[in-house]
């Protein structure tokens, strides 16, 4: 019996005898199945697209940039003297302890984490306090794990502890 319908509306609409109020109303009475009827027959059915849960941004570590330590373990660095670091492109490490200034290279990893290589460092004589503030700094930032950014300060979380920097200006 649909079949018979099909046949007759599109005989009608080939001999142009059957209006578009006509069709359209034959293509609702015959259901959706039918193609090529009217602007309801070519609609493709919306697909769902799956979007996947949203992850959190991962931030980027700011190369270029100069940090000047501010304290280890919540313990403050005093004086001029404080520990300073910058890592460039080309992923090189390059800083101060304290006493004794540094190189090293340095990778930004993904999820936050920092890989620091084996450091080159100068064998200045320092202060016994100095060298061995400096030594809890070297060990803290070779050893870094992860990374972050809060506020405006870097810190950097370590198998010695962690590590806050302000950025240089």
């Amino acid at each position: 019996m649909r079949a018979i319908r099909i046949a007759m509306v599109a005989g009608a609409i080939a001999a142009g005898t059957v209006t578009g109020a006509m069709t359209t109303a034959a293509t609702a009475q015959m259901g959706n199945n039918v193609t090529g009827f009217g602007r309801e027959g070519r609609e493709k059915p919306e697909k769902k697209q799956y979007v996947p849960a949203a992850k959190p941004q991962e931030k980027i570590f700011p190369l270029d940039a100069t940090w000047t330590a501010v304290s280890l373990n919540g313990k403050p660095f005093g004086g001029n003297d404080r520990p300073s670091f910058t890592i460039d492109k080309q992923y090189r490490a390059r800083g101060y302890g304290g006493c004794n200034t540094f190189a090293a290279t340095a990778f930004p990893l993904k999820e936050q984490h920092l890989a620091v290589g084996p450091l080159a460092l100068t064998k200045k004589p320092c202060d016994k306090g100095l060298g061995a503030s400096e030594q809890d700094f070297f060990i803290a930032l070779r050893t870094a794990g992860q990374w972050d950014l809060v506020g405006s300060q870097l810190v950097i979380k370590s198998q010695k502890g962690e590590l806050r920097f302000d950025r240089a200006l």
